[in-house]
């Protein structure tokens, strides 16, 4: 059957069917450009809609992939043209002392980086190699790096390294010359690498020694043994609590503040989940009536048998996102 609107009689709902297997792939590519997960589900949308509506004039010049992608790409321009790049803390400024003073207010909703299931943004049907490249394009790091680019040196970044599009095929996207589209990725690999040192790196799948990894720090962080958790920790591992603009650097500075003001932590319980191509937990605070509510989403960076970043995400928000529990 060729891609045409007008072939025959059930064409144009065989299109549509066709449109949602385009779903899950779209919402990867709209999170990347955007990060944020809110966002991404009003880009889609909006993505979907402007097909649906123009798919009487889809003529099948191209495929329908492609297609949506030059939609989904004009979505994000126009949402990217409108507001400021979000964030992680650490781009705000220097790492604050362990004090319950350095928390300050909370910042707007708009300012931070959003977290994302990976069940929301990852192909189930990828090979092993391919969902490694998929898990690290869309890990926290590479997602608050991305957000340095300009709209249009980002959507070449992402249809070039990420999902592996020719130049020539990001230029017709584009309505540009392939010689255009080499410059910006040069110029765009360029700042990655400035910004994002590892930004190249593939994790792959976890092994053993970051399986008991995982399991160490849910036992020391449920039992709040801070001694064992900061021994997971790299020397230099950080910390961060958006909406908060305060992140903590080193072992030290993190344990003081999880015995400080952070000690309203203890008797918390984790949920492992999956979260930007990266090992996360729900961490569910233990409230007044001895049931345990919603305070957080450990989102955890692994650097070999270490940890080198925790980004505690403080919106009790994502956790029906996440299809969490209200309280355990």
């Amino acid at each position: 059957m060729t891609e045409t609107a007008t072939a025959a009689p059930g064409t144009r709902a065989e299109l549509e069917r066709r449109l949602e297997d385009h779903r899950r792939e779209l919402s990867g590519y709209c999170y990347r450009m955007l990060g944020a997960a809110f966002e991404t589900d009003d880009a889609v949308q909006e993505t979907m809609v402007r097909a649906w509506r123009a798919l009487d004039r889809f003529d099948g010049r191209s495929s329908l992939r492609t297609w949506l992608y030059r939609i989904a790409t004009n979505v994000c321009l126009d949402s990217l043209n409108s507001r400021n790049r979000r964030a992680l803390p650490m781009d705000f400024g220097p790492a604050a002392p362990p004090v319950a003073e350095s928390l300050g207010e909370p910042r707007p909703e708009a300012t931070w980086i959003q977290p994302m299931p990976d069940g929301e943004v990852l192909s189930p049907t990828a090979d092993p190699a391919e969902l490694a490249v998929q898990k690290d394009s869309v890990r926290l790091a590479f997602i608050a790096a991305l957000q340095h680019l300009p709209p249009r040196q980002r959507v070449v970044l992402i249809l070039r390294e990420v999902l592996r599009w020719s130049a020539a095929e990001v230029a017709d996207l584009l309505e540009t010359t392939v010689a255009s589209v080499n410059s910006a990725l040069q110029r765009a690999r360029a700042t990655l690498t400035e910004i994002d040192p590892d930004a190249d790196r593939s994790a792959g799948p976890l092994d053993a020694a970051q399986q008991n990894l995982l399991e160490d720090y849910l036992r020391a962080f449920t039992s709040y043994d801070i001694d064992a958790l900061v021994q997971l920790l790299r020397q230099d591992a950080t910390a961060s609590m958006p909406p908060f603009a305060l992140w903590l650097s080193g072992r030290d500075d993190i344990a003081a503040w999880h015995l400080g003001p952070g000690h309203a932590c203890r008797d918390s319980r984790l949920v492992p989940l999956e979260v930007n191509g990266s090992p996360a937990f729900a961490a569910y605070k233990r409230a007044a009536d001895g049931t345990h509510r919603p305070f957080s989403i450990q989102v955890l960076d692994l650097d070999g048998d270490r940890i080198g970043r925790i980004t505690y995400f403080l919106d009790t928000a994502l956790f029906e996102r996440f299809g969490l529990p209200p309280q355990l």
